[in-house]
C-alpha cells in the first residue's frame, strides 16, 4: 500500500486560480524537484520537515469527512509523490473535483489521461526564480480551457518574458492565463499596467487572497 507524505491538510478558501474564493480542501505535500527564490512553501520541502504518513484511502477518507468538495493538491511538487495518479483517480471516483497545483517541470501527459480529469494550474517559473532552465513547454500541448499556466512575476524582465511564452505557444487561446506578483517585489499596478500597454486579452492579474484575508506567512490557510 502507497503512503504519501503529507506536510499539513486543511479546509479554507482558494487563494488563487480559477476556483478563487471557493471554499476548498488543501493537501500539501513534501518535497520539490526546484528551489525557485520567491519560494514561499520552503519549509515543506525540507529534510526535516514533520509529516503525516497516509494511504490513499485515508486521504479520500478526510477529504469525505470535510463535506468539501473542491480538493487542491499542492506543495512542494504533488506529482512527485510515487503513485499519485492512484490518488487524483480515487479522489476524482469519490466524486471530489480534483485541482493540481505544479511547478511546470513534471511532465503531465499521463495525469491529464486520468479519469475523471484533473484541472492542471501549472507554473511557468519566470527568469527571477532562478529555474526557467527546468520548465517542460511541451507540458502546454496538454493543457485545455480547464487548465491554467500561472506566471509568478517579481519584475519587469519577468513580466516581458512572460509575454513572449504567451505569444509563442498560443496559450490564451489554449488555457487560462495569471500574473501573480511575488508578493513584496512588484506591485500589482505595475503588472495591470503591462496588461494594458501590451493589450493582453485573456491574461488575469491574480492576487493571493490568503496573504490578503491573513498574516502573509501564515500556514494551514
Amino acid at each position: 500500500m502507497s503512503c504519501f507524505k503529507i506536510a499539513e491538510k486543511f479546509v479554507s478558501i482558494n487563494g488563487e486560480g480559477q476556483r478563487a474564493g471557493e471554499l476548498a480542501v488543501f493537501l500539501r505535500f513534501c518535497g520539490c524537484n526546484l528551489n525557485c527564490g520567491y519560494c514561499d512553501t520552503h519549509w515543506a520541502n525540507t529534510s526535516d520537515v514533520k509529516y503525516e504518513l497516509a494511504s490513499a484511502e485515508e486521504i479520500v477518507a478526510y477529504v469525505k469527512s470535510t463535506g468539501v468538495k473542491n480538493v487542491t493538491l499542492t506543495g512542494g511538487e504533488p506529482l512527485l509523490q510515487a503513485n499519485i495518479a492512484y490518488l487524483i483517480g480515487l479522489l476524482g471516483a469519490s466524486g471530489a473535483e480534483v485541482e493540481i497545483e505544479t511547478n511546470g517541470s513534471v511532465p503531465l501527459k499521463n495525469i491529464v489521461s486520468i479519469s475523471p480529469r484533473p484541472a492542471v494550474t501549472a507554473d511557468y517559473k519566470l527568469p527571477s526564480s532562478g529555474m526557467e532552465k527546468y520548465m517542460l513547454t511541451e507540458n502546454f500541448s496538454y493543457l485545455t480551457l480547464r487548465d491554467a499556466v500561472k506566471f509568478v512575476v517579481g519584475d519587469n524582465c519577468d513580466l516581458m518574458r512572460a509575454e513572449q511564452i504567451i505569444n509563442e505557444y498560443g496559450l490564451t487561446d489554449r488555457c487560462r492565463v495569471y500574473f501573480s506578483p511575488v508578493f513584496g517585489k512588484i506591485k500589482p499596478v505595475e503588472i495591470t499596467e503591462f496588461i494594458k500597454e501590451r493589450k493582453l486579452n485573456g491574461v488575469r492579474l491574480q492576487l493571493q487572497l490568503h496573504k490578503i484575508i491573513w498574516e502573509p506567512d501564515m500556514r494551514g490557510v
